[in-house]
């Protein structure tokens, strides 16, 4: 039964995909379906056709032959493409955003910036058309050249997570199309309007351009389609955005078959505040990466090394401020704090935190129920901080929630040793302003992250830096600098415009 609620986040969703051009499918009689709900309400919005294992082997067969000539255009052509979809992004930037709004609980100005990233990688993209390219290296012949070319890889699968519902998929797309490569889109199924309103811009621009449709290729449904698309040999690069779980299942499936993976799991990100700190923007910095998207974002912080001498100043302006965060209607102008994607999620972060105590840890504040009228189905919570005495188990595990773990350090070198004693190894951060502290940090012996941050949070990467992790994280990379390697193939060529034949190393042959 409806809430008037869940029928308000229906129109407002259907109203926004119809600005955008989208044409939102009905389900057909007796076929699979999957239903798109709210975590604003906690209760389904409406019902769309689910694709199964054979629509998922025909987009990816469409999206195959696509590239036998998808391949073969310039690449400032396909950048073309990919501008033309940058500026489709940004007249609808607040269309996209209201999507990501409703089916991820983002507050409205995180839900921009997510659409802002799909807009600045499709800069990045355009540039990168025109760049792409290997190198010429010295040959111990003479008259001989030995070069690099890189050329398209084929078709990209890409598996996304509800968290970022729509600008990881735009990294990869954008990055992969301009290196030639089809995409087959299979997103969260907890966020497919924000998927179908995303693809309908990323079609027009195609279209537009003359260019195919099935450049591009959306396959909506859960577990069984992941498979079909991990599965499917005509993949060549799967690139998957989850949970260590899944990444752990997915590797050996795409290995077996010899593609390649791009993994972007799990992330239990650590700050750690050293004595030097600035403590007004350790606070800042530390509760936007704590409670931003709820505690629901792969680098958000989750655990924080303090040392002992500022340990209580840090924990009672952490309190303070977490007693006072709005929680509620992401849609509402003041609200900093959503809400969980799902009552399980809320089942999940209230177990963790009993074993956080039995373990001898102290609930400093947070971890109740909010309760949002109309949403009584939904899953608000207050963030909570947790003073613990050691790293247990419960702390070295991801609890994709608001629950930050606080711990003490006397030693720069046990606090790094203590970071790095977990399995994942995303992102990380030292606040300080002793240069020797965070060149140390940042260091061989420091953080052994992909991301290692002096003096801003653990969340919050720009577009230009490639974006990844380390350990059961992936070890993957995405976005800005050379990320565009992992969708091409190289070779390395030698081309002889002598009239000699010499051979390499001074072998002779006779």
């Amino acid at each position: 039964m409806s809430t008037p609620l869940t029928t308000e986040l229906r129109d407002t969703a259907l109203a926004a995909l119809q600005r955008i051009g989208a044409d939102v499918p009905s389900p057909v009689p007796g076929s699979p379906t999957l239903a798109a709900r709210s975590p604003l309400s906690g209760r389904t919005l409406l019902d769309l056709p689910a694709t199964d294992a054979a629509g998922v082997s025909d987009a990816v067969g469409a999206a195959h032959a696509a590239f036998l000539t998808w391949r073969s255009v310039p690449a400032p052509t396909r950048g073309a493409v990919v501008k033309r979809f940058g500026e489709l992004l940004s007249e609808h930037k607040a269309d996209l955003a209201t999507l990501v709004t409703v089916e991820a609980g983002k507050v409205t100005s995180e839900a921009l910036g997510e659409v802002q990233e799909m807009i600045d990688i499709c800069d990045l993209a355009v540039g990168l058309s025109r760049q792409v390219g290997g190198r010429t290296m010295p040959s111990e012949r003479p008259g001989h050249r030995l070069m690099e070319t890189w050329h398209p890889l084929g078709v990209v699968g890409v598996i996304s997570a509800f968290n970022f519902p729509a600008a990881v998929w735009a990294w990869n797309t954008a990055v992969a199309l301009v290196c030639g490569d089809p995409v087959v889109w299979k997103p969260s199924e907890l966020t497919t309007l924000t998927a179908v309103g995303g693809s309908a811009l990323l079609g027009r621009a195609l279209v537009e351009a003359g260019h195919s449709p099935d450049v591009h290729r959306l396959v909506l449904g859960g577990r069984e389609v992941g498979e079909a698309l991990v599965a499917d040999r005509r993949v060549a690069l799967l690139s998957a955005t989850g949970s260590e779980r899944m990444g752990a299942q997915v590797a050996p499936v795409v290995a077996a078959r010899f593609g390649r993976t791009l993994l972007e799991l799990g992330g239990n990100n650590a700050a750690v505040v050293a004595p030097s700190a600035d403590l007004d923007l350790a606070v800042r910095g530390i509760l936007f990466a704590a409670v931003g998207t709820a505690g629901q974002r792969c680098t958000s912080m989750r655990r924080l090394l303090v040392h002992s001498s500022v340990a209580e100043q840090v924990v009672a302006r952490l309190r303070t401020a977490y007693e006072a965060l709005p929680i509620g209607d992401p849609r509402t102008a003041g609200t900093l704090v959503g809400p969980l994607v799902s009552v399980a999620a809320r089942e999940r972060m209230a177990a963790s935190l009993e074993r956080a105590v039995a373990d001898g840890g102290e609930v400093v504040v947070g971890g109740e129920t909010v309760v949002v009228d109309g949403a009584e189905d939904a899953a608000y919570v207050r963030p909570a901080l947790v003073r613990m005495p050691r790293q247990s188990d419960v702390v070295a595990e991801e609890t994709f929630a608001p629950v930050l773990y606080v711990m003490t350090y006397d030693d720069l070198d046990d606090a790094i040793a203590t970071h790095n004693a977990v399995p994942q190894g995303l992102s990380s951060s030292i606040f300080t302003a002793d240069v020797r502290e965070a060149e140390r940090f940042m260091s061989e012996a420091g953080s052994d992250c992909g991301i290692v941050n002096v003096n801003i949070g653990t969340s919050g990467a720009e577009i230009g830096g490639a974006f990844g992790g380390e350990k059961t994280t992936g070890g993957g990379r995405e976005s800005g600098s050379d990320a565009w390697r992992a969708y091409m193939r190289r070779a390395t060529n030698t081309v002889n415009y002598s009239d000699e034949l010499p051979l390499a190393q001074g072998v002779d042959f006779g």
